[in-house]
């Protein structure tokens, strides 16, 4: 906390970004919506270069620390924001819990096929069993090992995940929201995933949409991300895990590399 520089420049990303605001895109029927919360991501990753020097290795350390204890904030804010609408939460119980579902459908129906057509192999296991957070990591770390394929698999996706996540499900989530199908609240429960950082992003894009219901979606943000938290090990322990399983051996032999067929045959 005494690392004056780590505090000026935070200072500055912060100044520069509100300066920047908000701005619209039109793509399509949508619009995608670039956040202050985008712009630091960007501008963080850019000072951080190695090669640039400008921070040093143990700033970026202390950097990790400061946010660890500035996320207990944003905790804090959703458990205010919770509290007193828990009847509301669980008056939503069933949708809450169906959200899990959605997580399962994106990662294992929809991506498992497209790794195992690029030939991934047992990656395409652990890179598509969840959206692999740290405890899908723990999951896939005691099961198999980090070293092997479908470790090197979820760790890839990981690392993926935290550079590019929370970018990513920003837009995709402001775009989405911009069209006009979907219910906030639907959006909002879709937000949380299970990573705090993507949730945010989600979130607050969402609400940039929905401003007349900004506490609403941070409340079922919050609540989902927590769910997802809670139950996804057990989901993707009992349920992601072995059906990715089966799946990839029903589904190279139609859909991999030759090669990949004949080692499933084998």
């Amino acid at each position: 906390m005494k690392d004056w520089r780590i505090h000026i420049f935070a200072f500055f990303i912060v100044a520069i970004c509100e300066w920047i605001g908000t701005k619209k895109v039109s793509v399509g029927p949508g619009v995608l919506l670039f956040l202050p919360l985008l712009y630091a991501m960007v501008i963080g990753g850019i000072i951080s270069w190695p090669r640039l020097k400008l921070i040093k290795l143990q700033e970026m350390n202390t950097a990790s620390r400061v946010l660890s204890l500035i996320a207990l904030l944003l905790v804090t804010k959703l458990g205010v924001i919770i509290g007193p609408q828990v009847a509301k939460v669980a008056q939503s119980g069933l949708a809450l819990s169906l959200q899990e579902l959605g997580h399962f459908f994106g990662t294992v129906i929809l991506g498992l096929p497209v790794a195992i057509f690029l030939g991934l192999g047992r990656e395409s296991v652990g890179a598509t069993f969840s959206i692999d957070r740290e405890p899908n990591i723990a999951i896939i770390g005691e099961k198999y090992g980090l070293d092997s394929p479908e470790g090197r698999g979820v760790m890839a996706v990981y690392i993926c995940g935290t550079v590019f996540g929370a970018i990513w499900l920003g837009l995709l989530a402001g775009y989405l929201a911009a069209l006009k199908i979907f219910h906030p609240y639907a959006l909002a429960m879709g937000a949380g995933v299970g990573s705090g950082s993507m949730m945010a992003a989600a979130s607050g894009a969402i609400k940039a949409v929905f401003p007349e219901y900004g506490n609403e979606i941070l409340m079922y943000a919050g609540a989902s991300n927590l769910l997802t938290t809670v139950i996804g090990i057990y989901f993707c322990l009992f349920v992601s895990l072995p059906v990715t399983n089966y799946l990839y051996k029903v589904l190279t032999p139609i859909i991999g590399p030759k090669q990949k067929q004949e080692v499933i045959v084998k």
